[in-house]
C-alpha cells in the first residue's frame, strides 16, 4: 500500500508528518519488534520514524525550492520496511510550498536606452524577476514607480510567466530630462506578500531635435566709433541642448548672396567661439548702427541652425567739424538797406549727434550784421545797422561755427559782401570859392580855369556834369563871357575880355551827378581879368588937338627951376602898364628945359639966351607896359620980356572931369575887390588846412 502525506516546507524538525501505526493498521507496540525502518534514499535524511509513537517525524527542515526547484509539485518518496512478516510500504510526502522566498531580479539595476524621438507606445522589455516559490506564492504582478513618461505593461507567456515591459506614454525630451530613474517591483501572491525590486535607469539618447538657441535672440551693444581694429564687440551666448556633434555649434554671418551686407567688411566672426570683433574702422556718421545677423549651425544630421540678431549701436564722438553751407547770398546789397534786411541764408550741419552736433554760429561783433536763427540748423544774416558804402565798400564776413562737443571743434567760412552805391552824396567842390586869372584880349576859347568836384558815390551816381549858372550880378548873362566843359569842368572864354570894361567876373558853377534823383552843389569862381598894355597914355593937359601945339609963355628972366607947365596924362591900363614916365624927345640942340620923369613938370634948366626964343619941346609920355606905348605933345615956349607971372595964375591946370573921377572910382573898386577876394581866399585856405 502507499501512504501519502503532505508537510509544509516551513515545519520545524521533529514535527509529526503522519501516524504510521494507524495508517498501516499496526499496533504501536509491535513496531519495534517488527523493526520498522525507512530505507528510501531520497528522503531518509529529512524524516525519521518514532517507533514509540508510531509516527513519521520531520528530521530536518525542508526547502521545497532546494528539493524540487521550479517543479510545480514537490514529492519526496520514502520506502518503509517492516519485518516479521516482511512488508514494503511506499510513502509519498508532498512538500507544500510556503511563501518563504521574495521575488528577486537578476540584476539590482537595469540600464535601458531609448532615443528621445521615440514615438509614444514604444516598449522596452525588462528581465523577469525570479521567485522560487510556486503557485500563488510565485510572482503575481509587477509595479513601476510613478513616471510622467513611462508606464508598465505585463504580458503573460505561454508558460504563464509574466513579462514586464516599460511602455513610453509621452514623448521624451533629452534636453529636459536626460536620464529617467525608475523602480520596478515584483510582487508574489503569498500571504504576506513578498516583493523584490530593481532599479531601472533609462538613458534618453540624444537626437538632433534642438536647434542652437541664442540667449538673448536679439541683443544690443554700444560701441564707440573709431575704436581700434580687433576690438571685441561681443561674444554670442548660444546654447544647443543636444550633445555631441548635435550640440557642436559653428557660427557664420547671415548675408544675402546677391547683396552681401556691409557689416561683413567691418566685423569678423570667430566660427568656433562666436566672438565678434571689429575688422575695419567704424564711422558713426556713415552709419549709426549695424544690424548683424549670425547663423548658429550644429553638426547634427540633419543639421539644425539658430539665428542671432545683434544690433551694434555706435556711440558718437566729436570727430567731425561743423560744415557751413552758404545757401544764398544777396551781393551787392544797397547801402540804404533797412536794418533787418536779409543778406544771406546760411546752413550749418555737423555729422556728429547730440551735443557733438549742436552748432552755434557767430560773426565779429563790430560788423553791422547779425545772425538770426530761422529754424534748426538754418540762419539768416541780416543787417543790424546803417551801411555806408563810402566808408566801407564791402565786408569780408567770417562766419564761425562751433559745436558743443568736448573738446569743441570749429570751422569758419569767409565770404565777401559788396555794398551797392545809392546816390546819397552830393558832389563836392574842393573849394566853394576859387580864383582864376585871364589875360584881357585873350582869344575866345581860352582856358581860364578848371574846377574840380568829387562825389564819393560810384558809377552813374558819381558821373559829374558841370554847368554855369546865371546869377544876375552882371547886366549881361555870364554865359556870353564864359562857357564850361560839362565833362571836365574847364572854363573857357566865349569872347575877348576887356580889362578896362570888366575887371572881375563871378562865375557860379554847378556840378550835378547822374543819380536819381540827381544831387548838385555850386561853387563860385572869381575870374580876374589881367590887364594888358593895350591902351596908350592919354594927355589930358594940355589939351591940344591932334597936330597942334600948346603955346606957353614964360618970363625971359625965368631962373633955373622955374615951373613952366605940367603935363598931365592918364593910362586906361592898370598896374605897371599905367605907370607913366615923361621925357623930352632928343633934339639936335640942347634945350634949356627939363621934364620931371614922374610928375611931368617942365622946368627951366638953365638961363635963356636971347637967341633962344621961342623954344619948341616935344614931351613924350610913355607907360611901363610891354611893349611900351606912348603919347606926345608939342609945347612951344615963348619968352616974354619984363613979364613976371605968378605960376599959380599962369599955370592953368585942367580941372578934373567927371570921366576922370569915374576912372579913379573904378580903380579904387578894383583894388578893394582884389583885396577882399584875397582875404576870403586866405581865410578859406586857413579853414581847410
Amino acid at each position: 500500500a502507499q501512504l501519502r502525506y503532505s508537510v509544509p516546507e516551513d515545519r520545524e524538525p521533529g514535527s509529526s508528518v503522519g501516524d504510521l501505526a494507524k495508517d498501516l493498521g499496526v499496533e504501536v507496540r509491535s513496531l519495534a519488534a517488527r523493526n520498522l525502518r525507512l530505507v528510501s534514499e531520497g528522503g531518509q535524511w529529512h524524516f525519521q520514524v518514532n517507533l514509540a509513537a508510531g509516527v513519521l517525524l520531520l528530521d530536518s527542515r525542508l526547502d521545497r525550492e532546494a528539493l524540487c526547484g521550479q517543479s510545480p509539485t514537490c514529492s519526496l518518496h520514502l520506502q518503509l520496511v517492516m519485518e516479521n512478516p516482511l512488508q514494503l510500504h511506499r510513502i509519498e510526502v508532498d512538500v507544500l510550498d510556503v511563501n518563504d522566498n521574495a521575488p528577486q531580479f537578476p540584476k539590482p539595476e537595469v540600464v535601458l536606452e531609448i532615443t528621445e524621438v521615440a514615438n509614444p507606445g514604444t516598449r522596452l522589455p525588462l528581465e523577469v524577476a525570479e521567485d522560487p516559490d510556486m503557485g500563488s506564492n510565485s510572482i503575481s504582478t509587477y509595479e513601476l514607480s510613478p513616471s510622467e513618461h513611462f508606464a508598465l505593461s505585463i504580458n503573460v507567456r505561454g508558460d504563464g510567466v509574466k513579462m514586464p515591459e516599460i511602455v513610453l506614454e509621452k514623448a521624451l525630451d533629452r534636453e529636459k530630462v536626460a536620464v529617467h530613474h525608475l523602480t520596478l517591483t515584483a510582487l508574489d501572491g503569498g500571504n504576506p506578500v513578498k516583493s523584490g525590486t530593481t532599479k531601472v535607469t533609462i538613458h534618453v539618447l540624444d537626437a538632433n531635435d534642438n536647434p542652437p538657441v541664442c540667449n538673448p535672440p536679439i541683443s544690443k551693444v554700444h560701441l564707440e566709433e573709431n575704436v581700434p581694429v580687433g576690438t571685441l564687440v561681443t561674444k554670442l551666448n548660444v546654447t544647443d541642448l543636444d550633445e555631441g556633434p548635435n550640440g557642436d555649434v559653428e557660427y557664420s554671418f547671415k548675408t544675402s548672396n546677391n547683396a552681401p551686407s556691409k557689416f561683413t567688411n567691418l566685423f569678423s566672426l570667430d566660427p568656433r567661439t562666436g566672438e565678434i570683433r571689429t575688422k575695419g574702422p567704424l564711422d558713426y556718421e556713415e552709419s549709426s548702427a549695424y544690424e548683424i545677423a549670425v547663423r548658429a549651425r550644429d553638426k547634427g544630421s540633419p543639421a539644425m541652425e539658430g539665428h542671432c540678431h545683434l544690433r551694434a549701436e555706435l556711440i558718437d564722438i566729436n570727430d567731425n567739424s561743423p560744415e557751413i553751407v552758404l545757401t544764398s547770398l544777396s551781393s551787392p546789397v544797397q547801402e540804404d538797406a533797412t536794418p533787418g534786411t536779409v543778406i544771406a541764408l546760411i546752413g550749418v550741419k555737423d555729422s556728429d549727434s547730440g551735443d557733438n552736433g549742436q552748432v552755434h554760429l557767430q560773426i565779429a561783433k563790430e560788423l553791422p550784421f547779425k545772425l538770426v536763427s530761422s529754424f534748426k540748423e538754418h540762419f539768416s544774416l541780416v543787417t543790424d545797422g546803417p551801411l555806408d558804402r563810402e566808408k566801407a565798400s564791402g565786408y569780408n564776413i567770417t562766419v564761425r561755427a562751433v559745436d558743443s562737443g568736448s573738446p569743441q571743434r570749429a570751422t569758419q567760412k569767409t565770404f565777401y559782401l559788396q555794398i551797392a552805391d545809392v546816390n546819397d552824396n552830393a558832389p563836392n567842390f574842393s573849394s566853394p570859392f576859387d580864383t582864376a586869372h585871364v589875360q584881357e584880349n585873350s582869344l575866345p576859347g581860352t582856358s581860364v580855369f578848371s574846377v574840380s568836384a568829387s562825389d564819393p558815390d560810384e558809377g552813374s551816381n558819381a558821373k559829374l556834369s558841370y554847368s554855369i549858372l546865371h546869377n544876375g550880378m552882371q547886366d549881361v548873362p555870364i554865359s556870353t563871357y564864359f562857357r564850361i566843359d560839362q565833362d571836365n569842368g574847364t572854363i573857357y572864354t566865349v569872347r575877348a575880355l576887356d580889362y578896362e570894361q570888366d575887371k572881375v567876373f563871378q562865375v557860379p558853377v554847378e556840378v550835378k551827378d547822374s543819380g536819381s534823383p540827381a544831387l548838385s552843389s555850386t561853387a563860385v569862381v572869381h575870374v580876374f581879368v589881367l590887364d594888358e598894355n593895350d591902351n596908350a597914355p592919354t594927355i589930358v593937359y594940355p589939351s591940344v588937338p591932334k597936330g597942334s601945339a600948346f603955346h606957353q609963355t614964360i618970363p625971359a628972366l625965368a631962373e633955373p627951376g622955374y615951373l613952366v607947365t605940367k603935363i598931365v596924362a592918364v593910362d586906361a591900363d592898370s598896374g605897371h602898364n599905367a605907370w607913366l614916365s615923361y621925357q623930352l624927345q632928343e633934339t639936335a640942340e640942347a634945350l634949356p628945359f627939363q621934364v620931371e620923369r614922374r610928375s611931368g613938370e617942365i622946368r627951366v634948366a638953365q638961363a635963356f639966351r636971347e637967341s633962344e626964343d621961342p623954344h619948341r619941346l616935344v614931351v613924350e609920355v610913355r607907360d611901363n607896359g610891354t611893349p611900351s606905348l606912348s603919347a606926345s605933345v608939342v609945347i612951344v615956349i615963348s619968352l616974354e620980356e619984363n613979364s613976371v607971372q605968378d605960376f599959380a595964375k599962369s599955370l592953368d591946370l585942367p580941372k578934373s572931369s567927371p570921366k576922370d573921377t569915374n576912372l579913379t572910382l573904378y580903380l579904387i573898386i578894383s583894388l578893394v575887390s582884389i583885396s577882399l577876394v584875397s582875404c576870403i581866399m586866405f581865410a578859406v585856405v586857413a579853414v581847410r588846412c
